[in-house]
């Protein structure tokens, strides 16, 4: 495995063909940095140490392509980037490094390595609840460094709870504490987060959310999305820069996430979902005139591709293109990746390698970088992913019910008495329209001040979500998630000291 340095790569290191990739499940993403005009690669685990190494020229240009994918997908595919010159192998992605003795070529490759056929028989495979917890014991563990305090990001689910199960038989209640969010309203999990951390021993932390932020905690925010080294449009991402004001010790802590495993788990989506990507082989013909919509319009929704069911959406292109001129159409983009007929394969696919990775879990990579933390995700883990990939469907999802991580409910109702069907589908859940609400002014001033929207263009679509929002208008919404998503790009290009530095 690769240690976290930056590596290089000149001409006369490439013999032939060598190849860059990731580990199974992105646990360590490989980050590349290769300019047209450089004579040599580099490569590292860490974006921050690879972003900080002098030999990568700043400030860094934004793509146009990648920009355009924020707006109107709300993420970037790898192994593109927001920058122009780097480049992302996550899951499945490889990168062909050739040389000519002169310079050094790239092309990328993609082989997804979780696909729900090659999973074993029940013949073959009787899932161990203990070799389950052992499996994440160790993936824990092994990642934690002692000298560090060490949390755990714990809610009423049934990933971070096997996470604590794990944790707590293998006696290490007293090195770990619960740390949980609390939300407003019937998504907020901390009491019951509280109370699985008495049963198993733990401390237990609560995080607040912030609706009126002092002067002082704004700029804790944009000195965040200073030192974030990639955006994100996760609607929980404003909750992290307020996180170290509430408690110091996560400031270079080991912290613990039970997410990645939606690419290899079986990954379930709603009822509506589903149905909406049946329909929509026929529906998106109509996209060649829905983009010329508004954003907020139910029929531009409509003509989504399978792929974009998978969570993706955002801006439409007469939208985008009036924000940012130079915006591309990435609809193409999403149709080309309609690679499985089975849905749930290509849910893994668009949702757990892409969704996954670099909306949910990037947030959390870019807390990790800012406060210095050392991010634990043992859902990512080699091992683990391994054996849950293999694992007979049968023990993981229920197609017909939609129905998901049947070994872990039944794993965590028999041990701690957790009823992940009583308790139902909550989620980390963020109240950021009350924030924005209160805070209006902010969010506007660091929207219009961003210098990659045209001002007429932004003129022309921003009071319009404007009026949705303040009115009460049906897809009320839709306009507010997407002022929300304008803030959060607009914020990290404003701030960002890698696309600024030298400016």
């Amino acid at each position: 495995m690769l240690s976290a340095v930056v590596h290089s790569l000149t001409p006369e290191d490439v013999n032939g063909v060598e190849v860059l990739q990731s580990d199974l499940a992105a646990e360590f993403p490989l980050y590349i940095y290769h300019p047209n005009d450089a004579e040599y690669l580099l490569y590292s685990r860490s974006i921050q140490l690879l972003l900080e190494d002098p030999r990568v020229k700043k400030p860094l240009a934004t793509s146009d392509e990648g920009v355009s994918f924020l707006l109107q997908s709300g993420v970037i595919p790898p192994p593109k980037t927001i920058y122009r010159d780097i480049y992302l192998l996550g899951i499945g992605d490889k990168a062909m490094v050739r040389s000519d003795g002169r310079k050094i070529s790239l092309e990328f490759d993609h082989d997804f390595p979780f696909r729900n056929a090659e999973r074993l028989s029940p013949e073959e495979m009787t899932p161990d609840g203990d070799q389950i917890l052992q499996l994440v014991a160790e993936a824990t563990i092994s990642r934690v460094e002692p000298s560090r305090p060490t949390f755990l990001f714990h809610s009423a689910g049934k990933d971070s709870n096997t996470i604590a199960l794990a944790l707590a038989e293998a006696g290490w209640q007293n090195r770990v504490s619960l740390i949980t969010h609390k939300s407003t309203g019937e998504k907020d999990e901390s009491e019951i987060s509280a109370h699985i951390a008495r049963k198993l021993g733990f401390s237990h932390c609560v995080l607040h959310e912030k609706v009126k932020p002092s002067i002082d905690e704004i700029k804790s925010v944009e000195s965040y999305f200073t030192e974030a080294p990639l955006p994100s449009t996760d609607k929980v991402t404003l909750a992290y820069p307020f996180y170290s004001d509430q408690v110091p010790s996560l400031e270079g802590a080991n912290l613990i996430d039970g997410m990645g495993n939606d690419a290899y788990i079986g990954h379930i989506p709603s009822a509506h979902e589903y149905e909406g990507q049946r329909r929509s082989s026929f529906l998106q013909k109509g996209r060649s005139v829905a983009k010329k919509f508004s954003s907020e319009s139910i029929w531009f929704s409509a003509t989504r591709s399978r792929a974009e069911w998978c969570g993706l959406g955002g801006f439409s292109l007469a939208d985008s293109q009036a924000i940012f001129p130079r915006s591309c159409d990435v609809f193409p983009y999403w149709k080309s990746q309609d690679r499985y007929r089975d849905y749930l394969d290509l849910r893994a696919f668009v949702r757990g390698r892409v969704v996954d990775q670099e909306v949910f879990i990037r947030k959390v990579r870019n807390f990790s970088d800012v406060s210095s933390s050392n991010l634990v995700l043992p859902f990512t883990n080699p091992h683990v992913a391994e054996y849950f990939a293999k694992m007979p469907e049968q023990y993981l999802y229920d197609r017909r019910n939609l129905k998901n991580k049947l070994i872990l409910r039944e794993l965590l109702k028999k041990r701690i008495g957790l009823d992940s069907d009583a308790i139902g589908k909550k989620g980390f859940s963020y109240d950021y329209s009350a924030l924005m609400k209160e805070n209006w002014d902010w969010f506007m001033d660091e929207i219009r001040s961003c210098r990659l929207w045209d001002k007429a263009g932004l003129e022309m679509v921003l009071p319009r979500l404007e009026r949705a929002v303040m009115h009460g208008h049906r897809r009320a919404f839709m306009a507010e998630h997407l002022i929300y998503r304008l803030y959060l790009v607009s914020a990290w290009f404003n701030h960002n000291k890698y696309v600024i530095e030298g400016q």
